[in-house]
């Protein structure tokens, strides 16, 4: 079979790939036209080095420039690649019917997260997961999956500098995520780290700059003449502050009028919190007693929270069918409607099989 340019039989004749096989075309001209052409190809082909093939009529020059902007597309920085698939198949091993295995960042790169970031029975469910990702498994993941990362972690950010929700949680996400680039930055060649390192760089910059918008973020005081939290019996103050299952939570809250203050330090407040969380053999390994002999179960908290690792309360999350080995955002909302149970279950009683996954769950399920 010819090879690709000059065939050695006839000098100055090329061969082309077409749908009929190897054609020769017609030979160079001499003289300074030919030398401008060898540069290229003639009567104006076009050689894509990436299929390493010519194209010589209308049809393939329209095919090639298709292409060249879906190549521009795909690496344009901006560009998500989200599926936004509702479920997706969790397999560990090859068998017959399926072949290789679902790894962290596909997984991540096919289910809706990003309709998730704007659902808020599901933001802080989302935010918790890339905080785990960047942890202890942001080298794992694919160079299309990293990207996909940044562009949800974006839209979270934009999210929060937008509705003043959830910034301390944010903070404490992006403060992860700059500690572990920082370390892997320095450490560029002992660890893995998928991508150039200007890129990862780049990001880093990115990140210090969010931090920063976070940090200047104004809380814009609301004028309203109508009922406002102040205006609550106390009671019912006291009855919004034991609904909270964050410690911090109670704390800020307890900074918004001098009644929230007081009601903020009420000791079986932080008492109930800490047997909510905690179990009573943490509690003699860390109890902290007052001059006069009384727990104090507000530092108590603190202390065991450093520790130990607290509840998580998720308005939604993710389920995993054990009968059907599939992981998929249940809408529980639809599900009354339709009777749907968010992916094509063939267990008799669906429900019985469903279990919810937290975010450390989720990781888990991907290590093989």
């Amino acid at each position: 079979m010819p090879f690709l340019g000059q065939d050695w039989r006839s000098p100055g004749w090329s061969w082309i790939k077409t749908e009929d096989g190897w054609k020769r075309c017609e030979p160079w001209s001499e003289g300074l036209e030919g030398e401008n052409n060898r540069c290229g190809a003639s009567h104006g082909t076009i050689l894509n080095s990436e299929d390493e093939e010519i194209f010589n009529n209308d049809e393939e020059h329209e095919y090639a420039s298709k292409k060249r902007k879906k190549d521009h597309f795909r690496n344009d920085k901006n560009t998500q690649c989200f599926y936004r698939e509702k479920w997706i198949y969790v397999h560990k091993e090859s068998t017959r019917e399926r072949h290789g295995y679902c790894t962290l960042g596909e997984a991540f790169n096919r289910l809706d997260f990003f309709s998730a970031v704007q659902d808020a029975r599901r933001f802080t469910y989302v935010a918790r997961l890339l905080q785990l990702i960047a942890k202890s498994q942001l080298t794992s993941l694919s160079g299309v999956a990293q990207k996909n990362y940044f562009n949800v972690l974006d839209k979270i950010v934009q999210k929060v500098l937008d509705d003043h929700q959830n910034p301390r949680l944010i903070k404490d996400l992006l403060q992860d995520l700059s500690s572990t680039l920082c370390i892997l930055i320095r450490g560029v060649g002992k660890s893995v780290l998928v991508g150039n390192i200007n890129i990862w760089v780049c990001r880093l910059e990115t990140i210090l700059n969010w931090q920063q918008q976070l940090q200047n973020l104004q809380m814009t005081e609301q004028v309203d003449s109508g009922l406002t939290l102040s205006d609550l019996p106390v009671h019912m103050l006291s009855n919004i502050l034991y609904r909270f299952s964050d410690g911090w939570d109670i704390v800020t809250l307890g900074q918004v009028t001098p009644t929230l203050s007081a009601l903020s330090e009420d000791r079986r407040l932080w008492k109930k919190l800490c047997q909510y969380h905690f179990g009573e053999k943490q509690f003699c390994r860390h109890l902290i007693l007052s001059e006069k002999g009384h727990i104090e179960w507000k530092l108590m908290y603190f202390a065991l929270q450093k520790h130990y690792p607290t509840k998580e309360q998720y308005g939604d999350t993710l389920h995993f069918c054990r009968h059907c080995s599939i992981l998929f955002w249940k809408d529980c909302r639809l599900a009354l409607l339709l009777e749907d149970s968010g992916h094509p279950c063939t267990a008799a009683d669906p429900d019985s099989c469903f279990t919810p996954v937290s975010p450390q769950h989720f990781i888990d399920l991907f290590k093989f």
